[in-house]
Order: structure tokens, then sequence, then C-alpha cells
């Protein structure tokens, strides 16, 4: 990413809030239920999340004929210590409506670094996991072009003529990441388990592309956004959130109306997609 370690945590967190308000109707998206402070041995100090999942057009058709709707709706928990995360990824919900789905596992973790994906083994593998990883590295320089990508929300924007009105970075040409000053590497290990005679390999092969595109373009979003994020603080973000939470809960209750270019009951981007509090 061609911003700094520091800037990424704001960048990300804006992100998030972003697509989940884009992605969250009255009758699908994203539900909060907890976002609270945590502190354990493994992590130290950060943010756990609780969140529901309600997304089932999205899910490949072939998988829609053999789960029953409800069956889709997935809860993540989420450990945030930044610049290390983890999540999780149970599926379904509730197990009693698709019971064999109870031994489908997927983690997510997480660790960012200030250079240019150079690093090896950031996770601290063995020699065991690390014969069985597959590396691939994700530019954001370049427009998914399969069909999850415009699932998850594709992102227009054409890098090799993009620069920030605000920040002047940009554009992103061939070979950036060894010239782009700042820049910083999200390390993402993703491990994924359905062990399911059958299905369970199309499963795992699904989920892993779901999750290439949604790390593509949810990224590419990060930078296409730089210029409403940037200058904002950790706890302007922190208020954006406690107010986007309740949101979200809201518009999954009852039908909304798209206002302006509103962002947040109470926090609006003026013309030029600058954060205010209002």
């Amino acid at each position: 990413m061609p911003i700094s370690l520091e800037e990424y945590e704001i960048a990300q967190s804006y992100m998030v809030l972003k697509m989940q308000q884009e992605n969250t109707t009255s009758t699908e998206g994203i539900e909060v239920l907890e976002n609270r402070p945590f502190e354990n041995d493994a992590y130290g100090k950060g943010r756990y999340t609780s969140k529901v999942y309600r997304l089932q057009s999205k899910a490949p058709a072939w998988l829609k004929k053999i789960a029953p709707a409800q069956a889709l709706v997935m809860q993540e928990e989420a450990w945030n210590a930044y610049p290390k995360c983890k999540s999780g990824l149970p599926c379904p919900l509730d197990f009693s409506l698709c019971p064999h789905f109870s031994k489908f596992q997927l983690t997510i973790e997480s660790v960012h670094r200030a250079d240019n994906g150079c690093s090896e083994n950031v996770h601290g593998l063995s020699k065991k996991q690390l014969a069985a990883r597959q590396v691939e590295c994700i530019d954001i320089s370049s427009p998914g072009k399969d069909g999850w990508s415009y699932l998850v929300g594709r992102c227009s924007v054409d890098f090799s003529n993009f620069k920030s009105a605000r920040t002047g970075r940009g554009p992103l040409l061939k070979g950036w990441q060894d010239s782009c000053k700042p820049v910083m590497t999200a390390y993402k290990l993703m491990t994924i388990d359905a062990p399911y005679w059958g299905f369970g390999r199309q499963l795992e092969q699904a989920m892993l592309a779901g999750e290439r595109a949604l790390f593509l373009e949810s990224h590419r979003h990060c930078f296409a956004w730089i210029d409403k994020w940037y200058g904002m603080t950790l706890q302007q973000i922190y208020e954006l959130e406690q107010q986007n939470d309740s949101m979200l809960d809201e518009r999954l209750a009852k039908p909304t109306l798209m206002i302006g270019n509103e962002l947040f009951d109470g926090a609006s981007l003026d013309s030029e997609g600058i954060y205010s509090k209002v």
C-alpha cells in the first residue's frame, strides 16, 4: 500500500465502515453484535468485534442449491490489536439449520509492516506449514477481473492515472512498490478447512477466490478514498464506528433512503470529501 503504517490503520477502518454501509440494505447486510475493548496474552490490547453477515445473494449458485438461505448467514469474530489482527468466520451462524457445515473453519491472521512485501514468514510458521503454504502477491494497481470482484464491490479507479489531491501520491505505475514512499504491506495468512466429501474442495476454492477478491477490492478502495480519510484521527474513526453500528442495525430493521453525500448520522463529508462532525 502506498501509505504509512500509521495511516493504514485509519484507511482500513474507514474503508470497512464505508463498505459495510454500501452492502447493507433493509434485507441484507452486516449487523454488529459487539464492539468492545479486549486484552489477552496473544495480542495484548485491542478491540473485539462480533458481526453477523447476511449476504446470501452473494453466495455461489451451487451453494444456494444445497443449503437453505438462513444457513448462509455467517458470524465473524475479530480481534484487532493493530498491527496484528485475527478474524474467524464460522458458517453458518445457526448450525441447527445446516448441521453438516459445523466443521467448516476459516481464519485470517494479519501482520502489517512498513516494507514493500519483502519480509519472509512474518507469521512464524513451522517448516510443515511453510511447505503447505501458497504465497500470492496482490497488487492494488491491477483491478480484479473475475465475478467475485463485481460481487464484493468493484473499485473502478484507474491507478495508472490517479493522483491524490491532498497528498500528491500516485499514479501507481509498474514496479511502484520499489520506489513508493511511504509504503507498507498487509501480510494475511488465510487458513481454510471444509472437510466435506463431494463439495468440500469446491467450497474451499470458492472461499479462497472470494476472500482474494475482497482483499484486492477493499484495499483498492483504501487508496482510492485517501482524500476522504487522510488527516482523520483514531478518535474520529471510533466515533464513526459507534454511529455506524447503530445505523446498520436500523437499516436492517427497516428500509432507508440514501441521503446525499452523508456518511453517518451526525457526521458528513463536505464537497471535497473531507470529514466533519455536525
